[in-house]
């Protein structure tokens, strides 16, 4: 089962990454905006369509990977998505890539081993009482909300685009979370269940604003700002939502000292990758 779950996993942080790639592309060519109107725009461009082919698949295999594994080890490895943008982008624009980004991505592969083999997430609940859920609706949805707030607000494209994408974080991480539960009811109890759970439903939507979130990220600022607060931010809310929600369990005590370290190699990875992204051209911009 966590064989299966790391295997879908990786097939939609793979999967992910071809459509974030397409996202940006039609994103980088609409004039500014926001909210409907971007996405008025967005839908005119047969890149966009391709992006939303490849989240699409991303969301099966995703759910697919929570089926069989606990959230807190699923989650984290779609950290994996910027290395596989970089790797898919190379190729389009037949260039090589230069031995910094391949130290890059070998530092986000080797930190995310470390980080799951040190917490060895585990647990096989599917399910949360309302209770828990209400107080986790809240948290996500306000944050969400607040980084909207900020972004109106701010004059910086640097802060508007970071906000942002930490909204989309966030609203990934809960989408994932009320996927998991939605689909327990799936695989326990069949289709009827499935389709009068609220959760299902509670997926879609906060999907839809989770990616809506995603494209006024990509299109208000620098890709330096928006993808670290994407992908660590997604992970580390993931990690929280499993724990809390589906008493999931991460191992403690001297585990933490390899766990963080791991940590740190990713973001010092992702970091290192951002910065030979913008050298490959509009198709992952």
């Amino acid at each position: 089962m966590i064989v299966l779950a790391v295997f879908f996993a990786v097939l939609g942080a793979a999967s992910n990454a071809a459509g974030t790639a397409f996202q940006r592309r039609a994103a980088a060519g609409v004039e500014r905006g926001g909210g409907l109107a971007l996405l008025r725009a967005l839908v005119r461009r047969p890149a966009w369509f391709a992006g939303i082919a490849g989240v699409t698949g991303a969301a099966v295999f995703q759910a697919l990977a929570l089926v069989n594994g606990p959230m807190a080890l699923v989650q984290p490895v779609f950290v994996l998505e910027l290395p596989f943008a970089l790797l898919i982008a190379v190729p389009l624009l037949h260039r090589r890539l230069p031995p910094a980004a391949w130290q890059a991505v070998a530092g986000v592969v080797a930190g995310l081993a470390l980080l799951l083999g040190a917490a060895a997430p585990s647990g096989t609940r599917r399910q949360a009482a309302m209770e828990e859920w209400v107080p986790v609706l809240a948290v996500t949805l306000g944050v969400m909300a607040a980084a909207v707030a900020v972004a109106r607000v701010s004059s910086s494209p640097l802060v508007r685009a970071a906000v942002l994408a930490a909204g989309a974080a966030t609203g990934n991480a809960l989408t994932a979370a009320l996927m998991k539960s939605a689909t327990g009811r799936l695989a326990d109890d069949g289709l009827p269940a499935f389709f009068t759970s609220w959760q299902t439903y509670g997926f879609a939507l906060t999907g839809v604003a989770a990616l809506l979130l995603l494209e006024n990220a990509l299109q208000t600022g620098p890709l330096v700002a928006s993808q670290p607060a994407l992908t660590v931010g997604d992970a580390s809310v993931s990690l929280l939502l499993g724990v809390t929600l589906f008493d999931e369990q991460v191992r403690t005590g001297w585990w933490l000292l390899p766990a963080a370290a791991g940590a740190l190699l990713i973001v010092w990875g992702v970091f290192r990758l951002v910065r030979v992204v913008p050298q490959l051209g509009d198709v992952v911009h």
